[in-house]
């Protein structure tokens, strides 16, 4: 099992690697990590995530609604919880605090849960991955964009206040939020888009992953990997609390079985690269969110694998 995650894992710190070593041979800098999030904010990942939801049958994502429900519950459960806390109780702002929310809710399903699930579940790993994807983009990024459009980065890097009316635009003018929503709408409505048109959307869609990690790894060396008590608690909640508590809901739920262990493998995958992204575009906590990420990844070699052998 250990095996099975490490090599799911190892392109992750490949990829990483490659773009912190690119950074350091000064190949690319941090101004080039932002074009290349662009891409990956602008075309890329809005393309992933449409032709990917559009790759699962209505009839199988609705008979799956005990796993849709123990996903949502955690996904946005975890973000709330969070949110509230790192706002209300640590003073955060609500950017920051919804970065933090964003980093420990959301899973890297999108990416790596095909195939460390794949392997032990088979075609059903897509079902999960699927669902998580449409928690995130319909729901967590959505409201993690109106909190990041509320500041705008001035000259001066200052931060000053925008009105809601023109949050609320701004958020829903963004491909990475429009493109799903229609993206789902089609799925519920059952119609049917040609297999070509899908496979030239994937074209472009299939680099979103590397280059997300390639330009996270040059914002590693650029903003320099730290370790702090709030990216400690980060990755502990998000590699175990929420995964415990995941099985906590199953088991007052009385869902056992593969839909169970496929829920919180799924939970317990590694934060998702999202945060990442946002936050170089934004150029909000990047450096937190990039490490959140890096120690996400690690520490979730030990902690998939202890999952796994407790499930199992």
């Amino acid at each position: 099992m250990l095996e099975i995650i490490i090599s799911a894992l190892l392109p992750i710190v490949v990829t990483l690697a490659l773009g912190y070593f690119a950074a350091w041979h000064k190949d690319f800098n941090s101004d080039q990590s932002t074009i290349l999030n662009r891409l990956v904010m602008l075309y890329a990942l809005p393309l992933t995530l449409f032709s990917g939801m559009l790759g699962v049958k209505r009839s199988v994502l609705l008979e799956q609604s005990d796993m849709a429900l123990v996903l949502f519950i955690s996904m946005v459960g975890a973000y709330i919880v969070v949110f509230v806390v790192s706002h209300s109780v640590f003073r955060r702002s609500k950017p920051i605090a919804a970065l933090q929310a964003l980093a420990v809710a959301a899973p890297s399903g999108p990416f790596i849960g095909i195939p460390v699930l794949g392997f032990l579940y088979g075609e059903l790993s897509s079902i999960p991955v699927s669902l998580c994807g449409i928690i995130i983009n319909l729901i967590l990024v959505p409201f993690t964009l109106f909190s990041l459009s509320t500041y705008s980065s001035n000259k001066d890097g200052g931060n000053s206040k925008v009105s809601i009316a023109s949050n609320l635009k701004n958020t829903l003018k963004e491909p990475i939020i429009w493109m799903p929503v229609l993206a789902f709408i089609i799925l519920i409505l059952d119609f049917e888009i040609p297999e070509n048109i899908l496979k030239s959307l994937k074209l472009l869609g299939t680099t979103t992953g590397g280059i997300a990690l390639f330009s996270t790894g040059i914002i590693l060396y650029s903003q320099k990997v730290t370790f702090n008590l709030t990216i400690l608690t980060s990755v502990i909640t998000k590699n175990i609390i929420v995964p415990v508590i995941t099985l906590g809901i199953c088991l007052l739920m009385a869902i056992k079985g593969t839909v169970a262990d496929l829920s919180i493998m799924t939970i317990a995958l590694p934060a998702a690269t999202i945060s990442v992204i946002l936050a170089m575009q934004y150029k909000i906590a990047e450096q937190e969110m990039a490490s959140t990420f890096f120690f996400s990844t690690v520490l979730s070699i030990a902690t998939m694998a202890a999952f796994l052998v407790y499930l199992h």
